[in-house]
């Protein structure tokens, strides 16, 4: 870490203009504490508990019932376990090994998915902290007004951008039905709400280190990767996790930009088809489920640092 970044560190965590000195408690810190207070007390324990509880038990449930067979499944709810406990693999070994008429297993989906979810959720990220530094740090004219037509693409319906989006892929590119074509789309439909998120952060850097920097000789690229990428770690952790569940439990534009073909199309189309016609397979769902969801926990508890970081970064100025 270099001294600049360092110095950028201590200074999101003081007010300007003191060094080494215990901060005072002014309006926002008692407000901040007093928050503080009412989030970690008894009432605020116990509603966590119970929300959690909440979620976890279906949770649960679908967990249990992917073990169970087909004929338990359909007679009995997932409750009965506890009562007349079975387990089985074999809802699992479907769904990984055994090959549809229609399509083929989820194991080569689950890769599809993986390559479309990583390079969409990095393209996004690298492009919206450059724009977002240029907004912040360059002064450029029409910077505001752009940026307000950017913030303003959020509202549009991405419904409204998949037929045109479509005919400039499949007519003018030729690339529809690939998977340059699944990353382009998620990275249009991602970058104004990453724009925004890490404007708001990289615009809370202090200033004078900007122009320590300046002062040194460094040009923009040199602040940009030694200053603000180092400063900015939490927030594109909290923003990339969010891009990459996003895109990982999208299923209509990536089904639309890949054509529906095997070599292309998601995990997630894959788990609609393993019903079959009139839910003729429905145990399949419980285990296919839990399947999907390993690649978020991993990339969640991997990046839960950063994350909570993201989250909590500047609610302490003051």
């Amino acid at each position: 870490m270099t001294d600049a970044t360092k110095q950028a560190e201590d200074k999101l965590d003081r007010p300007l203009g003191q060094k080494n000195q215990p901060k005072p408690e002014g309006e926002v810190a008692r407000t901040f504490r007093k928050s503080k207070e009412k989030l970690t007390s008894p009432w605020a324990t116990a509603a966590a508990i119970i929300i959690a509880v909440i979620w976890t038990i279906p949770t649960f449930g679908l967990l249990v019932s992917s073990f169970r067979t087909a004929s338990e499944i359909r007679s009995t709810g997932w409750w009965t376990w506890f009562v007349n406990p079975s387990f089985t693999l074999q809802n699992y070994n479907d769904v990984l090994f055994g090959a549809g008429a229609s399509s083929e297993n989820l194991g080569s989906y689950f890769v599809n998915s993986l390559v479309i979810a990583i390079p969409a959720a990095l393209f996004p990220i690298a492009i919206a902290t450059m724009a977002a530094y240029a907004f912040a740090w360059i002064k450029f004219r029409g910077s505001g007004a752009l940026f307000v037509l950017v913030f303003a693409l959020q509202i549009v319906p991405l419904q409204m951008a998949l037929v045109p989006l479509l005919q400039i892929f499949s007519g003018v590119l030729g690339i529809s039905g690939t998977f340059p074509a699944v990353w382009i789309a998620h990275t249009i439909f991602g970058l104004p709400l990453c724009i925004f998120l890490l404007h708001n952060f990289i615009s809370e850097i202090p200033g004078e280190v900007i122009e320590a920097a300046r002062v040194d000789g460094a040009n923009h690229t040199q602040i940009f990767f030694r200053i603000i990428i180092p400063l900015s770690l939490p927030a594109l952790a909290s923003i990339g996790i969010f891009q990459f569940l996003w895109v990982w439990n999208d299923l209509l534009v990536a089904l639309v930009f890949s054509g529906g073909t095997a070599d292309v199309a998601p995990l997630t189309q894959r788990l609609g088809e393993l019903v079959g016609n009139f839910g003729r397979f429905q145990e399949r769902l419980p285990a296919a489920a839990f399947i999907s969801l390993i690649v978020p926990l991993i990339v969640f508890f991997s990046l839960q640092r950063y994350f909570v970081r993201g989250l909590l970064a500047g609610s302490t100025k003051g």
